[in-house]
């Protein structure tokens, strides 16, 4: 089945040895019938784990209805989901998409709309926000521009939390400053609170659209619904995807009044994006979320985990840094996080990587803490045995 793959797949992807078949709650089963605890998620992409009742049922239920309605006709469950969100976030408006770099793209033209004429866009380095030519343009990783160049024109890329880098790059040119609250691929680096005030300051002052891009650490993975409500600090305008949709494409982008005001039929558009079975699994998704206690859930698990985290920080010294909130979390070591995730992979855990050197966990929320005790142990046996 590998050699069909690598004979007619583009090549895109490195695929690894472990082939997933199965899966349970948070546990993910390999093709040899071996059980491994998922600290990944896909990516983000599996809040609540596999198999989960509620998805099911709603994928059951979905299943013999229409699979797929054109956007030129009303279907109920886009309207439902689009006012949770709205409720749940204080924005004014949602936009459905399939993917987190869709939901960019948009962003990037909601804000040309606000202010036409501007095309300078401000971003941070080490930041990533999706693999379109737009999203890419944003993103703040040379390998990932590079290849594709020359991109959109005039964005400027600065260190994160650096406030004074931040004054001196907005001003009344700027279309639009994108930021993750957390990021993702750049490491695990959280925002500071004075810097994302700071940058609501700034746009408020000249007319810059706030995007914050919450594709990854949004919709409860920070331990809040929504990784700004941590801060304080409401953009003009939210992205999200990955759990949204239950395992299936889902984007979204929520727009305050000022920006929603401005898009007007066939300015934005998609075939796929709200489709109705994506929907619905994004209103059990919500569901589970908020009325089921699992962002609480994340946010009790998470402060519990950070304290084990830095207990292994304080007694491991390949351990350089830990950083992140509730399930979002990056572990930064003193050698490269490949070959020790490829280990912690032989020992049953399925972690990911970020930059060259931090364990990168996204694990579903209903992980129990059993399996993060467990991960933390074999982390530790897995450094100690890099060392001797």
């Amino acid at each position: 089945m590998e050699a069909r793959a690598a004979a007619f797949l583009l090549g895109t992807y490195s695929f690894t040895k472990f082939h997933p078949r199965d899966g349970r709650g948070a546990k993910l089963v390999d093709a040899d019938g071996k059980v491994y605890w998922d600290l990944l998620a896909g990516i983000a992409v599996n809040a609540l784990g596999y198999r989960h009742p509620r998805l099911v049922k709603t994928l059951k239920a979905g299943a013999t209805d229409l699979l797929h309605v054109s956007n030129l006709f009303y279907q109920p469950a886009q309207g439902e989901l689009a006012e949770r969100l709205v409720t749940l976030s204080g924005l004014s408006r949602a936009f459905f998409c399939n993917s987190g770099t869709e939901a960019n793209e948009a962003a990037i033209k909601f804000a040309r709309l606000a202010n036409p004429g501007r095309a300078k866009l401000v971003a941070l380095d080490n930041s990533f926000h999706g693999r379109t030519v737009g999203a890419v343009s944003l993103t703040g990783n040379l390998p990932y521009r590079e290849p594709f160049e020359p991109l959109l024109p005039g964005v400027t890329f600065l260190p994160a939390n650096d406030v004074e880098a931040l004054r001196a790059a907005v001003d009344d040119t700027t279309s639009a400053v994108f930021l993750e609250p957390i990021q993702g691929e750049g490491g695990i680096v959280p925002l500071t609170p004075e810097f994302l005030r700071a940058a609501r300051e700034l746009c408020d002052a000249t007319g810059a659209v706030l995007v914050f891009d919450e594709i990854q650490c949004g919709l409860g993975r920070t331990g809040k619904l929504f990784a700004f409500q941590r801060a304080g600090v409401t953009p003009d305008v939210v992205t999200l995807a990955k759990p949204l949709g239950g395992g299936l494409p889902l984007g979204a982008v929520l727009l305050n009044e000022r920006v929603a005001a401005l898009v007007k039929p066939g300015h934005h558009g998609t075939t796929f994006g709200g489709n109705p079975v994506a929907c619905r699994l994004g209103l059990a998704v919500l569901d589970e979320l908020v009325e089921g206690g699992l962002v609480a859930k994340v946010e009790e698990t998470g402060a519990w985990f950070g304290k084990r985290l830095a207990s292994l920080a304080r007694r491991c010294p390949a351990v350089v840094d830990v950083r992140g909130a509730g399930l979002i979390r990056g572990i930064e070591l003193d050698r490269e996080a490949g070959p020790v995730q490829k280990k912690l992979l032989a020992k049953g855990f399925v972690v990911g990587t970020a930059r060259k050197n931090v364990i990168r966990l996204l694990p579903p929320y209903v992980v129990p803490k059993a399996a993060l005790s467990a991960f933390l142990s074999a982390l530790e046996e897995t450094l100690k045995e890099g060392a001797a």
